[in-house]
């Protein structure tokens, strides 16, 4: 019987994750890899894995979100970021929504398993290339960030997003399994929420409050 540790994979970057999977499955049983935030959650209500392993910036829906609705699902799933995004407003933001570790893609190989052996120990992890100062700001940190996703429903985050990749009505109302009237609506009422003028206004909003990457 495999009494081994589920743990599944999320990174849009194959190889990231396939290197990921390999480090893991040593140690760990790897029940699953995907490449974007829906597929995650998707997946994840199936496999039931104990830890994921998933990068803040995905297509379709973003590691921050998908959090959100695994955590709605999936309550006691432990979760690790795996980015190259050091910014500390990030890390702030995955430790609120409920990560327990928080690694960059820039460190040691070894540096990640010992993330999940800690977070499977019950204790949170953050990235040794971080300020030191990071815990402390963690744990000082509360109703000081302003959070942004208030300002829309999950759904219109969800919207946002796939605008700002690029895709047309047709595509997100695939995606979301909507009509697109309802996009359409959707897409008004952020950018009156928003005081948007323009496309290019709400995807500088989704870059600047990390639905989409840079």
């Amino acid at each position: 019987m495999n009494n081994r540790v589920r743990v599944m994979i999320a990174d849009d970057h194959f190889l990231v994750a396939e290197l990921c999977k390999r480090l893991l499955e040593t140690e760990f049983d790897v029940v699953g890899v995907v490449g974007d935030g829906r597929a995650l959650v998707s997946a994840a209500r199936d496999l039931k894995p104990e830890v994921i392993v998933l990068d803040v910036a995905m297509p379709i829906l973003n590691g921050l979100d998908a959090a959100r609705q695994l955590k709605e699902v999936l309550p006691l799933v432990k979760l690790i970021y795996l980015t190259m995004n050091p910014d500390v407003d990030i890390a702030v933001e995955a430790f609120r929504i409920g990560a327990r570790g928080y690694v960059l893609k820039t460190c040691a190989a070894a540096e990640l398993v010992l993330a999940v052996r800690e977070v499977l120990r019950g204790k949170s992890y953050i990235a040794s290339a971080l300020p030191r100062d990071t815990i402390a700001f963690l744990r000082t940190q509360d109703k000081k960030l302003v959070h942004e996703e208030a300002r829309l429903t999950p759904r219109q985050r969800e919207v946002l997003q796939l605008l700002a990749e690029g895709r047309v009505m047709k595509e997100v109302s695939s995606i979301l399994q909507m009509s697109s009237r309802t996009v359409a609506y959707h897409k008004y009422r952020m950018m009156e929420v928003l005081g948007a003028k323009s496309n290019a206004e709400l995807v500088k909003y989704a870059v600047r409050n990390h639905l989409v990457a840079a």
